[in-house]
């Protein structure tokens, strides 16, 4: 018993000796080691500056959805414009602001860049615009991936706000 006892008595003094003895030092402070920057001449590439999908103009694209053609009177039904700016209002506003870039484009201006037929169908089908048509895809990447909520509107509401952005 006593050999077992010395034994381990020395085992672990020899244990704390191993690991004792060496000591780091540590540096106040930080500091960063910098290589010297090699230079390269690459030849310059022109990149297409793309107008913003929002900005972008396409009076051919009719989107996708029920919305196959849309006749607009010369003057803005005002009775109508009424009733949109009312809809507009209620469903609409949440994400949308006239002037400003929202959560998405502003609506003023939209019938100078979208066909009639474009606007609607986004208003009544956002779902399918967003998978199918390529400005829909466009705008949902430049507004953050935010999608356009399908509001359930009948396409006689649509109509309403397209010519109540016929008044903006």
């Amino acid at each position: 018993m006593k050999i077992v006892l010395k034994s381990t008595a020395i085992l672990f003094s020899l244990l704390m000796l191993s690991c004792g003895g060496k000591e780091e030092k540590k540096k106040e402070g930080f500091s960063v080691k910098q290589k010297k920057a090699t230079t390269e001449k690459v030849a310059e590439v022109p990149v297409a500056t793309e107008a913003k999908a929002s900005e972008r103009i396409d009076l051919v694209n009719k989107g996708v959805g029920p919305i196959k053609s849309v006749t607009l009177n010369e003057t803005v039904d005002e009775a109508m414009a009424a009733e949109g700016k009312e809809v507009y209002d209620q469903m609409c506003l949440a994400c949308h602001r006239i002037g400003k870039k929202f959560i998405g484009p502003a609506p003023n201006g939209v019938l100078e860049r979208r066909t009639p037929e474009w606007v609607m169908n986004m208003i009544l089908n956002p779902q399918e615009m967003v998978t199918k048509d390529p400005l829909a895809k466009d705008l949902l990447a430049e507004f953050n991936g935010s999608p356009m909520a399908n509001q359930g509107l009948t396409e006689e509401q649509a109509r309403a706000i397209l010519e109540y952005f016929r008044s903006l």
